[in-house]
């Protein structure tokens, strides 16, 4: 599969998503992008965050950021940075590319640990599998296709999966929008389950922008929706307006 014609997102790019437990409006999450240097090469910075907020975060607090420098034209990792608190749970690692040696470098910093891991020459972060996967052409891409990446997670490797579920039309708060429905899956691997239930929704137009997320948990189900966008690459497509 080839990238598409146009850039899926450019230097400034945006995200706000409101998200929902049940019915109960349990936080947000942002994502932020600029072009930066990273290492002598032209990159990309990302700067991920997500907290609760209400009666959430009087329950169960969470503070998370999720950092990820790529590397401009390949798209590839170079630094990814990960600092969560979840009620009390706190991960804070770095994570230092090297695809000449083919390692990642993980500094634990609370565990105060550092361990080199082998990784294939092509991997991915969280952060960068995701705009990665954006500037892919989905056009030619039939109901049951799949595309699928290598992914680096808590010191292993697993093949990071998208499958096309459908096209569907769905409506937001800021219109009806056409959207490519996919099922996230990974290979067996101890980070992920095969048939975890998680659905995304991403924008069929040149951003691909995720519009809606549902995910079925073992005790209820949580909802995320686009809240507020600014500095996309491409029009965003809304087919009626509010």
């Amino acid at each position: 599969m080839v990238a598409q014609t146009k850039p899926a997102f450019k230097d400034g790019e945006w995200l706000k998503f409101r998200i929902h437990y049940g019915l109960v409006n349990a936080g947000y999450a942002s994502l932020e992008l600029k072009e930066v240097p990273k290492n002598g090469k032209n990159a990309y910075h990302v700067n991920g965050n997500g907290w609760t907020t209400g009666v959430a975060k009087v329950f169960f607090k969470v503070e998370d950021n999720y950092q990820s420098y790529f590397d401009k034209e390949t798209k590839l990792p170079i630094h990814f940075i990960r600092r969560v608190d979840e009620g009390g749970y706190i991960i804070s690692r770095d994570k230092y590319f090297d695809f000449q040696k083919k390692e990642v470098n993980v500094k634990d910093h609370k565990r105060k640990t550092n361990e080199i891991y082998k990784i294939p020459s092509e991997v991915h972060d969280m952060v960068s599998s995701f705009y990665f996967l954006r500037n892919k052409d989905f056009s030619n891409f039939k109901n049951g296709d799949e595309i699928a990446v290598n992914l680096f997670f808590d010191g292993e490797t697993n093949l990071f999966k998208l499958k096309l579920l459908d096209r569907e039309i769905i409506n937001t708060k800021f219109g009806n929008v056409q959207c490519l429905k996919f099922r996230p899956y990974v290979q067996a691997g101890r980070v992920f389950k095969e048939n975890e239930s998680l659905t995304v929704w991403i924008s069929d137009d040149d951003n691909k922008i995720p519009i809606r997320i549902k995910a079925s948990l073992v005790v209820g189900a949580l909802k995320a929706d686009l809240d507020e966008y600014r500095g996309l690459s491409n029009p965003f497509n809304i087919i009626f307006s509010k």
